[in-house]
This record gives structure tokens, sequence and C-alpha cells, in this order.
């Protein structure tokens, strides 16, 4: 494996979420896609990329949800 173990957890969600996503759900990053809305996965990867190898962002905090009618908000944690 290569990089640092990344742990998305989805910590709002609002309104109806297409793919079932609900706060609380919370996924593994190691290597492999994990069971998430493809659409997130694309909003989602390059930050996660970014922390999977040490880099780190001058902000604190960004909601980013590709549907912005009901969105779904993801924390992201490099862990070790």
């Amino acid at each position: 494996m290569l990089g640092k173990k990344v742990i998305i957890t989805i910590i709002r969600q609002e309104g109806y979420c297409d793919a079932g996503h609900k706060v609380g759900d919370r996924f593994v990053y190691q290597g492999e896609l994990p069971p998430i809305c493809p659409a997130a996965w694309a909003v989602i990867y390059p930050y996660l990329r970014v922390l999977q190898f040490g880099g780190n962002f001058p902000w604190e905090k960004k909601d980013v949800c590709p549907d912005p009618e009901n969105p779904v908000v993801f924390r992201l944690q490099r862990e070790g």
C-alpha cells in the first residue's frame, strides 16, 4: 500500500441522498475505491490523495457536495 490510510466520514446530510449516504457512515481508503457515491468520489479524490501522501491544506473546512439541493458533507482524516 502506498501512502497513509484515509478515513472518510459523513458528518452532515440534508434532504435525500440518491446514494443512501447518512450521517455517521464511514469509509476507509487504502488504495481501493470504497462503496461511495461516484459523484462525491470525483470531488473527494484529489483532496484524499493530498492527505494520503502527507500534504495539508491552508484552510480548515470546505463543505463540498456535487448535489447542492441535498448536500452531504464528508470529513477526510489521515490516519497514522
